[in-house]
């Protein structure tokens, strides 16, 4: 099949869109969706996803008829992914034909201490309950509370990382967190062969996290590797990045479920 020269007339909810990769999805899929098309951007700063509805309404999608709605919402916190479920559901309307789900929101962990440091289960439970329980339960509760009828297809991507397939000394919770959230949503593929279901890697993005990473980091070696990739002008843009997923799912050529880096593209 050739490739699609749009996203349909779709929901797209996309999870940490106040910044970063997130917010280039948002941009990017602002001028992919045809009119009638609503975006619902989560994350937990107001300000910033405000500000982002305001340059988004304002666009050219926006004036053609783009809506954008805003859910300030922690995901980790059920409270959280209630006001999301609530927001995309009264912004759903019969006669749009796609539900895009973009689990992005995610945190690094601490990054300043080895593995034998983390006795303390409540500040493990907190980690994975953000970056695993999450988007687990996101994503059940958007296919239960917009299900596939009608012609309603649904795709579901996962922001992955290079660490859910690779140990990084000193990570063990970005790498645990990173390969659990990916296992599922294969599962997930497996389970449910209509839906697209994307794993996709972004690569090095020159974002806040990356800077965490670059001062925090506890193993010398791996710390010394981040350092390098800024200092030779081997991180991407979260612009560079996005296009890229921009191109797989308008390709939609994809095995669902597949683990697709930045780099394949």
């Amino acid at each position: 099949m050739p490739p699609s020269c749009d996203l349909g007339r779709a929901l797209c909810i996309i999870t940490g869109a106040s910044r970063g990769f997130g917010r280039a999805v948002a941009r990017d899929m602002s001028l992919l969706v045809k009119p009638g098309s609503v975006l619902v951007l989560a994350a937990r700063s107001g300000d910033e996803l405000r500000a982002l509805q305001a340059e988004l309404t304002a666009s050219e999608a926006g004036r053609a008829g783009l809506k954008v709605q805003v859910a300030v919402a922690d995901v980790g916190r059920t409270e959280g992914l209630e006001t999301i479920i609530r927001t995309s559901v009264e912004a759903f309307s019969e006669d749009m034909d796609r539900v895009i789900l973009v689990n992005n929101a995610a945190s690094l962990g601490d990054v300043s201490r080895f593995t034998r440091s983390f006795t303390d289960m409540a500040e493990v439970d907190s980690y994975l309950s953000l970056n695993v329980s999450s988007s687990l339960c996101l994503t059940a509760r958007v296919l239960q509370a917009l299900p596939g009828r009608g012609g309603l297809r649904h795709t579901v991507v996962n922001v992955t990382s290079l660490c859910a397939l690779q140990p990084f000394r000193s990570w063990v919770l970005y790498c645990t967190g990173k390969a659990a959230r990916e296992m599922m949503f294969r599962v997930l593929a497996e389970e449910e062969p209509e839906l697209r279901v994307l794993n996709y890697s972004p690569g090095p993005l020159d974002t806040e996290m990356q800077q965490e990473a670059r001062s925090r980091t506890a193993d010398p070696d791996v710390k010394m590797s981040f350092s390098n990739m800024k200092t030779h002008g081997q991180l991407l843009t979260c612009e560079e990045s996005c296009a890229k997923l921009m191109k797989v799912l308008l390709e939609d050529s994809f095995s669902s479920g597949a683990h697709i880096d930045v780099y394949d593209v």
